[in-house]
């Protein structure tokens, strides 16, 4: 019980955010366009190249956001490869995109803070950067072509500046020039207002809901079922070859990744289908439902995982 007070104190703002986002959008009349392009374009850039510029780079920290940038870039091909014929539009592409990737920013780091001690939450905040970067290219990419030509969408990846921070950021920390002391304290108000209008974006996309169909069950189903069971499954089982087989990490990583896996369904996903006009009220009520859930799911997966 101490648990899920504790997570739902962490959470509980962020509830807050979308609540405001939805009164900015049906009261002020704000364009959720123009947020989700502060989002894309400009503070996730920055976040990501802090965070590569400053991360101690040892094969094992290096290997967790490569393994899950692979992990969800292979379940994003496979997923839209069997849900392709299911829906008429481009919903497929939605699903698989959506479902390939966590909210291991906003819900993931407050969780890898309450349960990991502190040099494992840098290690967790490292990895967040394979969500960001799957979720600006990969992501990106398979979302666009449901609505545009192969050719497009790798035209509209290439012009993410995400890429291109995060190669400017690894390029800095090999040659070991660090961020001066001045911008720390402005790194950190660049993550809380990367979670404020993430979290506001999320309501900002619920507009339409009501006049817009967006209650699509099939489409709730699948995504909550892959995430929620398909995720740690696929987690588990490597943990469990490692662990017996490879012995490659420890006790630390395996608790990074569980947790990495147990997330809901990410807020940036409405982002990217709002920028690309791919049903974002559909993608917000998804967003919204898995969240809700995770409300009592994360605390049971984690009492089951450590006991």
């Amino acid at each position: 019980m101490s648990i899920f007070l504790t997570l739902l104190g962490k959470i509980l703002p962020l509830y807050f955010s979308i609540i405001l986002g939805i009164l900015s959008t049906s009261i002020l009349k704000c364009n959720k366009d123009t947020v989700a392009k502060i989002l894309l374009f400009i503070l996730a850039p920055l976040i990501v190249f802090n965070a590569t510029i400053n991360v101690k780079l040892i094969p094992s920290v290096l290997f967790m956001p490569i393994f899950f940038f692979v992990l969800s870039s292979i379940m994003a091909f496979v997923l839209l490869s069997i849900f392709k014929n299911m829906w008429s539009d481009n919903t497929s592409n939605l699903l698989a995109f959506s479902t390939a990737t966590g909210n291991t920013g906003n819900i993931g780091i407050p969780l890898a803070i309450l349960f990991l001690e502190p040099k494992l939450v840098d290690v967790f905040i490292f990895t967040v950067l394979a969500s960001i970067l799957y979720q600006n290219s990969v992501g990106y990419y398979i979302t666009a072509k449901g609505s545009f030509s192969a050719k497009e969408s790798l035209r509209k990846v290439l012009k993410l500046p995400v890429i291109y921070a995060f190669i400017l950021g690894i390029s800095f920390n090999l040659l070991d020039i660090k961020m001066p002391l001045m911008f720390v304290d402005y790194s950190n108000y660049l993550k809380g207002a990367y979670a404020i209008l993430g979290m506001m974006l999320l309501g900002m996309g619920m507009e339409k809901i009501k006049t817009d169909n967006s209650l699509d069950k099939k489409f709730i189903t699948y995504t909550l079922a892959i995430k929620f069971i398909l995720w740690p499954t696929l987690i588990l089982i490597f943990i469990f070859i490692d662990k017996n087989f490879i012995h490659f990490l420890n006790d630390g990583f395996y608790m990074v990744m569980f947790l990495f896996s147990i997330v809901p369904l990410a807020g940036n996903t409405v982002t990217v289908a709002t920028l690309l006009n791919v049903k974002p009220e559909k993608m917000s009520l998804a967003v919204f439902i898995s969240t809700l859930v995770s409300l009592f799911y994360i605390p049971l997966m984690i009492f089951l995982y450590t006991n």
